[in-house]
């Protein structure tokens, strides 16, 4: 990866991830609060209350804004969750010489909103989320062939064989996406192959190689994936917009 451990704050744009206001919403005096709601929050969904009814029920008590209960919502999972997706986690002393499978949207959107300074929030489950979203409509940003280089040299230096990126056809622009990992691909040797599916998801939850995704759904469903938001997240990408709640 050369340099680009200790050049993370050249990188940092302000493009994608942090509304005006989050400062404010994920301030220290903020930390006990939610911690405290995240905590109820799981306890809820471990006895199987509903995921809406239950974050509103949380979200008032706690009294919280959109954004907060966004990133409650991210880092919550219920107990059984974080012990099935345990027991399926791919060790990283596996991973050289194998295929890997991409949630592309995901893990893009992921690494943008950090790499621009966004809030990054550490999951009950061991992965980290952001509090974006693409809602119809892809656009890159100034940090999206940041993202998509240290992707590909992260894979490179745990020797992964190949990786295949799955994107979501509905999404506007995926298409110029796909030509933009196609062409990173090819310029610096990255074994890559990039697909445009209707429902990503479904095809990633069948997958017999390692899944790289943050998706509750799709983490619940797979043979195997790696958590490769906390390689990255627990060593390059360490940074003080990363919560721990």
């Amino acid at each position: 990866m050369g340099d680009r451990r200790l050049n993370l704050h050249a990188l940092v744009q302000r493009n994608r991830g942090k509304q005006p206001n989050d400062d404010k919403y994920f301030a220290s005096h903020w930390h006990p609060v939610l911690t405290a709601a995240i905590d109820d929050y799981c306890y809820l969904l471990s006895r199987d209350y509903a995921y809406p009814s239950a974050l509103q029920v949380v979200g008032n008590r706690y009294k919280l804004n959109k954004r907060q209960r966004q990133a409650v919502l991210r880092i919550s999972t219920s107990d059984q969750q974080v012990q099935a997706r345990r027991s399926t986690v791919y060790s990283l002393e596996l991973l050289a010489g194998t295929r890997v499978a991409i949630d592309g949207f995901n893990l893009l959107i992921l690494l943008e909103s950090a790499l621009s300074g966004g809030y990054i929030f550490k999951g009950r489950d061991g992965t980290y989320r952001d509090i974006s979203s693409v809602h119809g409509s892809y656009k890159r940003v100034q940090q999206t062939e940041n993202a998509i280089l240290l992707v590909g040299e992260t894979l490179q230096s745990l020797q992964v064989e190949a990786a295949n990126w799955y994107l979501d056809q509905p999404i506007s622009n995926s298409g110029r996406l796909k030509t933009q990992l196609r062409e990173i691909s090819e310029a610096n040797d990255f074994n890559w192959q990039i697909e445009l599916v209707y429902n990503p998801d479904k095809v990633l939850a069948k997958s017999t190689d390692p899944v790289i995704s943050t998706d509750g759904w799709i983490l619940d469903q797979v043979g195997s994936w790696f958590n490769f938001s906390a390689f990255l997240f627990e060593g390059p990408l360490c940074a003080s917009n990363i919560l721990v709640l």
